[in-house]
């Protein structure tokens, strides 16, 4: 037994209790990623969670030991807590939404992928306000998101009558990767609501769909599943991932950065909400305080900043995220708030680009960002380059000044 075996060994518990943590090492090569896993077989240690595209272990310790002579070993990468991830929605309305313009749908099965589009328009489709207000209607002339896979890293999506869901999976435990939650409906309906029948519709209608569900019923999850999630993202070939969902605190992952770069590098496009702390908190939350994740605030139907919308550096877009309508379970729709509602507006729209020009993650940031618009009396701690308008990325023109955003 080599001495990084022995030492992983000496402080890694056979079962969780009160007298451990978890915690997540990253190895540096295949065989050693191998070798340890063997070895914890070999002594009845059970790992929580094996990433093989990460090389990453995850396994309960011994509060009373200390990895820190694992973690300055020359085989290894990384060894950090599995920290706590929850999503970013901020309390529902008071007033449930209910509509008198429709009958609630009966059926509750899964819509297969041949299943035929709509066109959006004002007699098939909901328009909503924030819909309206980054313009989608307008890019619609030119992209409504096809072929594009976007996922939604979240609580599952749930069979959804105006949801079209190409496939998924679950990290937590390997089981259904339906919503349990209902917050990954409402982020999936924002994204790419088919419209059907006077319902709403997505940002990016004719996108595909797919669900990871990292997070539980709670809306509460672990580092290790978001990983997970990331590289079933890098090996299905995403374009596009949705991550409205945050550490909270001071507490950073550097495993989750690392999964986070492997993706980008892959071509991935990944959108992160900036986090509800509201207009104290000094930083927003990670992962969308990465360089490399387009972090997204949250505006209001006034134009305003959102006063739960997270203020800081790194902030690269703001989106609606207050009193947002969208898809929820039980074939229902609902309204709610919080920067969770204003990332997926942007990985729709980065969808909508992508299925039109051949762009790095870098680039499509950089287009979606150059053409926002400022909203006033705000600095880029707040709002970054301003609100998405995605008429603006295709150079479409609109009676409304740029100076100047409309919309109901």
């Amino acid at each position: 037994m080599s001495k990084l075996e022995s030492m992983i060994r000496s402080c890694a518990a056979n079962k969780p209790s009160k007298k451990t943590a978890r915690h997540l090492i990253t190895l540096r090569t295949r065989k050693s990623y191998n070798r340890c896993l063997k070895m914890m077989k070999a002594n009845g240690i059970t790992p929580f969670k094996a990433v093989p595209r990460s090389l990453m272990i995850g396994f309960h310790v011994l509060k009373r030991a200390s990895s820190s002579a694992i973690s300055s070993h020359p085989e290894v990468r990384k060894v950090e807590k599995d920290l706590k991830i929850k999503i970013h929605a901020a309390a529902p309305d008071k007033v449930p939404y209910k509509a008198s313009y429709h009958a609630p749908y009966k059926r509750n099965k899964a819509v297969k992928r041949s299943f035929p589009l709509l066109m959006p328009t004002a007699k098939s489709a909901l328009i909503t306000w924030n819909i309206n207000r980054v313009k989608a209607p307008q890019a619609w002339t030119i992209s409504k998101g096809s072929p594009m896979k976007v996922a939604v890293i979240d609580t599952g999506i749930a069979n959804h009558p105006d949801l079209r869901i190409a496939g998924g999976v679950n990290t937590i435990n390997g089981g259904s990767y339906a919503d349990d939650n209902g917050h990954g409906t409402h982020v999936a309906g924002i994204i790419s609501a088919i419209g059907t029948a006077g319902h709403v519709v997505g940002v990016a209608p004719e996108a595909e769909l797919y669900a990871v569900k990292a997070l539980d019923a709670n809306g509460e999850g672990y580092v290790s599943d978001i990983v997970e999630g990331i590289d079933w993202c890098i090996g299905k070939q995403m374009n596009v991932i949705n991550m409205s969902l945050g550490i909270t605190g001071s507490e950073s992952s550097g495993v989750l950065h690392d999964a986070v770069r492997r993706a980008v590098r892959r071509g991935i496009v990944i959108v992160a909400s900036a986090g509800n702390s509201g207009e104290s908190s000094k930083q927003i939350d990670e992962p969308a305080a990465y360089e490399e994740v387009i972090a997204v605030a949250a505006s209001t139907k006034a134009n305003q900043i959102a006063s739960f919308s997270s203020r800081g550096k790194g902030i690269a877009i703001t989106a609606p995220g207050q009193q947002i309508l969208s898809t929820w379970l039980g074939n229902s729709y609902k309204k709610l708030s919080g920067t969770s509602m204003s990332s997926p507006h942007v990985a729709g729209g980065a969808a909508l680009l992508l299925s039109r020009k051949s762009l790095s993650p870098t680039a499509v940031s950089a287009q979606l960002r150059n053409k926002a618009i400022k909203l006033d009396n705000y600095s880029a701690l707040a709002q970054g380059a301003g609100l998405m308008q995605l008429n603006q990325i295709f150079d479409i023109q609109t009676s409304a000044k740029r100076k100047k955003i409309t919309g109901s």
